[in-house]
């Protein structure tokens, strides 16, 4: 046996590593049902200014990043994005949703959606406190 530590971010590796995951996942849960699920507004010129992405898995949304341009921010677009990017999940029978965030990102927002506060990381002295959010629908 050989055991390396690297910084090297190896795909081939990362792969593996996820589908024997997915495999393990599988005799326990039966065939995995995840697609990817990403709600994304242009401006007129084509400019990327928000978007949600994540994947809908068995029947959980996962949802990975949201991000809102500076300017767009307080406009209604996230909650926008969001409402479009659940109404799919829901299309593809998802009964609920997960995200995370860190405290200075956007934990009041989500809970403005009507997600729950499930689970914190507290706030080390590099890093602030994260928050694991749950909706159920």
């Amino acid at each position: 046996m050989k055991i390396t530590v690297t910084d090297d971010n190896n795909t081939a590796n990362v792969n593996a590593l996820i589908a024997g995951v997915r495999q393990f996942n599988v005799e326990h849960m039966g065939a995995e049902t995840s697609q990817p699920l990403s709600v994304i507004a242009h401006d007129a010129s084509g400019k990327l200014i928000a978007g949600v992405a994540g994947c809908t898995i068995y029947d959980n949304f996962l949802i990975n990043v949201l991000w809102v341009e500076q300017q767009q921010r307080g406009s209604g677009l996230g909650r926008e994005l969001m409402l479009r990017a659940e109404a799919e999940a829901k299309k593809r029978g998802c009964i609920m949703a997960q995200v995370d965030t860190l405290s200075f990102q956007a934990p009041l927002f989500y809970q403005k959606l009507g997600f729950e506060i499930i689970g914190t990381v507290p706030a080390t002295n590099k890093s602030p406190t994260r928050y694991f959010l749950l909706k159920k629908y």
